[in-house]
């Protein structure tokens, strides 16, 4: 096995990469204390669908805890959480991950347990037709059948009601031409109430290979002894690796798009959104986060101060912005909840903080706050082993290179406010933004 270590700040000892000849890469790392964390990210999510299957990724993460040739549906969630076991999966665009954080038991007990039955879940599903439950037709409402088909399919209702999410959808939607990141996660009630059991263990088969799984086990244990149960229990047994995919990355729109759309809604919102570097740009990164911060991420930030503490006619209800990392590239949103009423005023407004980013020179106060603010997040992501896995799993599944970590703090604490101003031209131009506005039907 190549073996590789990793400088990762906060940490007593190096973390330790394990790339096997199937390409499964195994992390070990070290945090002091009782209790551990195991998790295997995949590098499977909307990434890899189409609009015939979007949404399996998210039923296959549902359906990966139905159970295995070895153990029934509930065994493994009854057995761990009796451990105290915290047990949970999420998927997103570019990955799915499954985790376990448990205390690690007298001389290990309960962590190789978790191992063993962890392993088993990622490498043995089957996916049961009772537990899936029969194809429907949306249209009959007669169906009372009450499997994991209808699960996903009320918390896909449940999650478009949300206004947010309309107007998230719409703007991202309009930012991509032909990527898999135009699509919604979660998917269709159309696609998920007729997928069938075979198209889903296709799918699982296809992309749950050795080179596209890093497990992860954070805690105080021996080294040694952990990479040998991991290597005995995930014997892939010559399972195949994934086809290489390529996809085609698109370029920012050249003039702003303008989506409006109406709700039942009694304020509007709006979403202002661009195409920003991959994930692995690290510099680039940390300056959109700092400028992020400067711009809309709390109480003191420009947006909260020029556009709802300072302002003499309240338009505002909610200004703020988010920073979305991806293998192909990040997204940038400016976000805002304002009067119906008010709605040219309120879009100019927003348009005039994101261009005076240049026209008022951002302070070295305004980057010294950010930048401290920053650094205390990631020192945050190393206090629990929970946090630990879900940064090494993001480093190794997004950026593709834990190494990144090593230069994280040293490429903040160099970035300046030149840089900052070369990032908001590059990236942050009206030009190149979708806006989003979702207003009230009358």
């Amino acid at each position: 096995m190549k073996k590789t270590f990793v400088k990762y700040p906060y940490l007593t000892e190096d973390v330790e990469i394990y790339e096997r000849e199937n390409g499964h890469k195994i992390v070990l790392a070290h945090k002091e204390g009782e209790l551990v964390n195991v998790s295997t990210w995949v590098k499977t999510g909307s990434i890899n669908e189409n609009d015939e299957i979007n949404g399996i990724s998210h039923f296959v993460e549902h359906l990966m805890f139905k159970g295995t040739h070895k153990h029934k549906a509930g065994y493994f969630d009854k057995t761990l959480e009796a451990k105290g076991a915290i047990v949970n999966a999420a998927t997103w665009k570019d990955y799915t991950f499954y985790y376990v954080t448990l205390p690690k038991g007298e001389n290990c007990k309960d962590l190789n347990l978790a191992i063993e039955l962890h392993a088993d879940m990622m490498l043995d599903p089957v996916f049961p037709e009772e537990e899936i439950g029969a194809p429907f037709d949306l249209n009959n409402s007669n169906v009372s059948d009450k499997r994991e088909r209808h699960v996903v399919i009320e918390e896909i209702r449940m999650r478009k009601d949300q206004n947010w999410t309309k107007v998230y959808n719409s703007c991202n939607y309009n930012m991509y031409k032909k990527h898999p990141y135009k699509r919604d996660v979660i998917g269709t009630p159309e696609i998920i109430s007729q997928v069938t059991q075979k198209e889903i263990m296709n799918y699982y088969k296809t992309f749950y290979s050795p080179e596209n799984m890093t497990t992860i086990i954070v805690g105080d244990f021996d080294k040694e002894e952990i990479l040998k149960k991991v290597e005995k229990e995930f014997d892939f047994q010559g399972r195949k690796n994934a086809p290489k995919k390529e996809n085609q990355i698109d370029t920012p729109t050249d003039k702003t798009i303008y989506v409006e759309n109406t709700g039942k809604v009694n304020t509007s919102y709006l979403m202002l959104g661009w195409l920003g570097p991959k994930a692995n740009r690290l510099k680039e990164n940390i300056e959109l986060d700092i400028i992020s911060i400067i711009l809309g991420d709390s109480t003191s930030s420009r947006m909260y101060q020029n556009l709802i503490e300072k302002i003499s006619d309240p338009i505002f209800n909610m200004v703020n912005c988010e920073h979305y990392q991806f293998k192909d590239g990040n997204n940038f949103f400016v976000q805002a909840n304002f009067k119906p009423e008010k709605q040219e005023e309120a879009l100019q407004l927003v348009k005039k903080e994101i261009t005076d980013l240049l026209n008022v020179k951002i302070s070295q106060e305004e980057l010294e706050k950010a930048k401290k603010k920053i650094k205390s997040r990631f020192a945050y992501s190393a206090e629990t082993v929970s946090e630990i896995g879900e940064t090494i799993g993001y480093y190794m599944t997004v950026c593709e290179d834990l190494k990144l970590v090593e230069e994280y703090l040293s490429d903040l604490e160099s970035i300046t406010v030149d840089d900052l101003e070369n990032t908001i031209r590059k990236y942050l131009n009206l030009d190149n933004a979708v806006i989003s506005i979702l207003k009230p039907e009358a």
